[in-house]
């Protein structure tokens, strides 16, 4: 099948300044390979994961499915962005609202994303009547936001089924420790395990990941042979490989003071993944006062808030364009829209308008880098999962900073438990 591939010509970079980072590269892809580095399990996981227990995940999801009218996942960060990802881009895009026999599976909520008690009292509010089952997934179980959701809808399930709750939690957390590790042990909830040499913002392919993916009738074991797929396509230690291409013209435009990297997406499908990306980059990369800050727009909404400033302001920023080649579902434009419209599919029409803002942009030097992505797919989004896992790890070795740790976020924690 054909692989992910970029288009680097409206970049701004030459050969030339591209040819510096050859060396540099070939050390960062050994480190990366080497398995030197804490959090690398990721690395060879497509090609080493255990087919048994991504057996016993698809299993699990059937039984989930069979279950339930209501799915709720309770996770925050790496604990659910990436399965929402692909929840987001792989189903209907109402898949909510669609009749529980036009569905694949069971209406999936997410919880524990925030502290919000309004959005949570809303939530219950609106699946206490139908039959639930809840996912919660934390490595130690002590993360603000996920600790209150769970309690929150497990004393839900338990006032609504009794003793027989706790048939209808599943739990993600570590292999050993932690209080969800404590309370499987004690109630003996369906369990996975985090995996241990794997980030949680790496972890979209483990079954923090695959298990609320699956659930919603995903196919992950097709998804795991895109990831493996991957796995082979980038593998060569220079800039014959595109996400390696892709991770040195983010760091010579750096230099170059493009210090933000708009993610633009032109299929509204393709929100939460780069939400995802937000978090691999910012967490990635934003150390030491170092790092490209990550942000997205949804094209074509935002050229109407957005354009402008693009075009004319401050031209700190590089774009990067996720831009998907061929789609399932189109619909054809039909008289009563204007001639220059009508006939046409709106795909066409949409890409056209990717191709007006890239060539706007190029007039006045802005640099874009465009990531061709064949279509929306299982296959193809374990494509796209690993290219930029390994495009922001190799990035983050050439700013000379650990991609694997988030020594900041434990301050505002900290602050946050001790002012409550």
């Amino acid at each position: 099948m054909k692989p992910i591939n970029i288009s680097a010509n409206s970049s701004l970079i030459s050969e030339e300044e591209l040819f510096v980072y050859e060396d540099r590269l070939k050390t960062a892809h050994q480190r990366l390979h080497s398995g030197a580095d804490d959090y690398l399990g990721w690395v060879n996981h497509p090609m080493e994961y255990d087919p048994k227990e991504l057996e016993r995940i698809i299993q699990t999801a059937k039984k989930i499915r069979s279950q339930c009218q209501v799915f709720i996942i309770i996770g925050i960060g790496g604990s659910y962005i990436g399965a929402r990802a692909a929840i987001e881009m792989l189903n209907h895009s109402y898949y909510n609202l669609l009749d529980q026999n036009q569905r694949k599976g069971p209406q999936i909520f997410f919880a524990g994303n925030n502290l919000s008690g309004t959005y949570h009292k809303e939530l219950v509010d609106m699946v206490k009547d139908k039959e639930i089952c809840v996912c919660v997934i934390s490595k130690s179980g002590t993360t603000t936001e996920s600790n209150i959701a769970f309690s929150i809808f497990k004393k839900l399930l338990q006032d609504k089924y009794g003793e027989a709750a706790s048939e209808r939690i599943y739990v993600i957390t570590d292999k050993e420790k932690g209080i969800l590790r404590e309370e499987v042990n004690q109630k003996g909830y369906t369990n996975f395990q985090v995996p241990e040499d794997i980030g949680g913002r790496y972890s979209v392919l483990t079954p923090v990941g695959l298990l609320p993916i699956a659930v919603s009738g995903i196919d992950v074991l097709e998804m795991m042979k895109g990831a493996a797929g991957a796995y082979s396509q980038f593998n060569h230690p220079d800039l014959r490989n595109p996400c390696y291409e892709y991770a040195v013209i983010r760091n010579i435009l750096y230099n170059k003071g493009k210090i933000i990297e708009v993610f633009e997406v032109y299929e509204p499908k393709l929100q939460y993944f780069a939400e995802w990306l937000k978090q691999l980059f910012g967490e990635s990369e934003g150390k030491e006062g170092k790092g490209i800050f990550p942000t997205y727009l949804q094209f074509s909404a935002d050229l109407h808030s957005m354009g402008q400033f693009l075009q004319e302001g401050n031209q700190c920023f590089f774009e990067t364009v996720l831009n998907v080649q061929s789609f399932e579902s189109d619909i054809i434009v039909p008289e009563g829209s204007l001639d220059t419209f009508k006939g046409k599919k709106m795909s066409y029409i949409n890409s056209k308008a990717m191709e007006g803002v890239l060539l706007a942009h190029m007039e006045d030097d802005i640099p874009n880098i465009r990531i061709n992505i064949p279509e929306l797919s299982p296959y193809y989004f374990g494509q796209m999962v690993y290219f930029f896992e390994k495009s922001c790890a190799i990035s983050a070795y050439l700013l000379d900073v650990n991609p694997f740790n988030q020594p900041g976020v434990e301050k505002y924690k900290r602050n946050m438990r001790k002012l409550i």
